[in-house]
């Protein structure tokens, strides 16, 4: 079974806590250890993101990632094969998280057999259109047994939700909100209302959520209203401050305690 899968159907009352960074940042060669050590550290799954020069759905911390690694020289084969140097290593779900030019240049059947090969379970490709995701990409996808998580949004329909759910398989990731990516200090009443809303609807796909999770209020909100969060610009953020995986992870702790 998909790890995704096997993740999620054993987790109980468990809430999950997944965090994600761009590859090739803060160095070239860091993947493996940031990945390791977020392991060890007791993350659930983790986001690989790869970095692209134009990430429309990103905010500043995160597209500063990704022009730093770009920069530094890392590419989508690198990515794979510094994936593949650690795979019988890594036990928990890894699923790669980038925008379709990179993905359609690399190739989608080349794309989703590199996954298998370097032990990724799933692909997050948040320009991807749900059409050419039905008829192009989940077939290949299903092929290699690779999970497409798509996105929904407090602007997304009942319908387009339900549909969602009908056709993906994993998770379904709720953003928080229709902004870029970046903290936030709480989630308003609109945005608690949106969580009341879809958790109400009862989907069969459990739900993670991110974008502005960054503190103990957000982490809570997050974690009561769906199976887990997601945090990025936060962990991005210190993680390059830090440059040290462990001590952006206690940094992250801290502050989610607070």
């Amino acid at each position: 079974m998909n790890k995704i899968n096997t993740l999620f159907a054993n987790r109980g009352d468990k809430k999950f806590l997944s965090l994600y960074f761009c590859a090739g940042c803060p160095t070239l060669e860091s993947i493996g250890d940031v990945i390791l050590t977020m392991q060890r550290r007791g993350i659930d799954f983790i986001e690989v993101g790869i970095p692209f020069s134009d990430p429309l759905a990103d905010g500043p911390v995160i597209q500063s990632a990704a022009t730093q690694a770009l920069k530094n020289g890392m590419t989508v084969q690198l990515i794979f094969d510094q994936l593949k140097s650690i795979k019988d290593e890594v036990t928990i779900p890894l699923i790669l998280m980038g925008y379709l030019n990179p993905i359609l240049h690399y190739g989608i059947e080349a794309f989703c057999q590199s996954c298998v090969e370097s032990g990724v379970s799933g692909a997050i490709i948040p320009d991807l259109p749900f059409d050419d995701y039905l008829n192009i990409v989940k077939p290949v996808a299903d092929k290699y047994d690779l999970r497409i998580i798509m996105l929904i949004t407090p602007e997304t329909s009942d319908d387009r939700i339900r549909f969602i759910d009908d056709h993906t398989d994993g998770f379904i990731y709720m953003v928080s909100s229709a902004s870029i990516t970046g903290t936030q200090k709480s989630f308003d009443e609109q945005k608690q209302e949106y969580f009341r809303r879809i958790d109400a609807m009862h989907l069969r796909n459990p739900r993670m959520i991110g974008f502005g999770i960054s503190n103990q209020q957000t982490l809570k909100a997050a974690q009561d209203n769906a199976a887990g969060a997601i945090i990025g610009s936060k962990f991005v953020t210190l993680l390059n401050e830090s440059k040290n995986a462990d001590e952006a992870l206690d940094r992250l702790f801290d502050a989610l305690a607070q």
